[in-house]
């Protein structure tokens, strides 16, 4: 396996030194998934504790049915936190791979923005667990309790549990990527402005499409949604224009 080196935008490879780099970034990817895969199902007590947390006390020890669902759906969960753990790599292994590929000026764009990705995508996986989380479990436990026995299925839960977290993490990338499109000058803050109605169904379809089928979820989960949205356009406002961003500055009609 090459040893990796850094790779400036001047430099120029060839196909098979291209293909050697990303071989062995992808090796490196799942080396560090796998660690984080064995540290993760080594603690799984320790996770599938955490991720009963939202759960009432008397649905903590979730319901399993057939042979094997206790060992699949314990692998499930210590998947998905091995992912997040090891996530801040496999981002860095992407960035390192595509980064010079973009001109000086350029990166001095989307570096900073990329470094806020992990950030936020913690924010967003806090926001679920603390916030999303809590309020529905409680409606949807609580919905009709007098006409049903509720139990709760382990593999329904946790499947429930991981992908709403996930989904509060990139959720949480929206200002990320409003500040990204408006310095490379693809937006202008006038325009999203200006079609902040549209912005705002749009936030209600994604809200909606997220997972979680109760109402309760939804309302959540599009707040922050729009909180973010209008955050998006006041950082856009103060550091997104192409101009700030050391764009050039579109030719006057006198200077054509």
């Amino acid at each position: 396996m090459a040893r990796m080196r850094p790779v400036s935008h001047e430099d120029r490879l060839t196909l098979v030194e291209h293909l050697d780099e990303l071989r062995t970034r992808i090796v490196v990817c799942l080396v560090v998934f796998a660690a984080a895969l064995a540290l993760c199902f080594w603690q799984n007590h320790l996770l599938l504790e955490i991720a009963s947390g939202p759960l009432p006390s008397d649905h903590k020890k979730p319901l399993t049915f057939g042979v094997t669902e206790a060992f699949t759906t314990t692998l499930t969960v210590a998947t998905y936190a091995a992912l997040i753990v090891s996530l801040p790599v496999l981002l860095y292994q992407a960035y390192a791979y595509l980064l010079p590929a973009f001109s000086d000026r350029e990166q001095r764009v989307i570096v900073p923005i990329l470094l806020a990705v992990p950030v936020l995508f913690l924010a967003g996986v806090a926001f679920g667990y603390f916030v999303v989380m809590p309020a529905a479990v409680k409606f949807l436990l609580g919905f009709n309790d007098t006409q049903f026995h509720v139990q709760v299925r382990a593999r329904d839960y946790y499947s429930f549990f991981s992908t709403t977290l996930l989904a509060c993490g990139f959720v949480f990338q929206l200002p990320l990527a409003i500040l990204a499109v408006t310095r490379l000058g693809i937006v202008s803050v006038s325009q999203l402005t200006s079609n902040r109605r549209y912005a705002y169904l749009i936030i209600a379809i994604v809200a909606a499409a997220l997972p979680g089928v109760d109402p309760v979820s939804m309302l959540i989960e599009m707040v922050p949604l729009l909180l973010l949205f209008e955050l998006s356009i006041l950082i856009a406002r103060a550091f997104g224009t192409p101009k700030a961003a050391g764009g050039i500055a579109r030719p006057s009609t006198q200077e054509r």
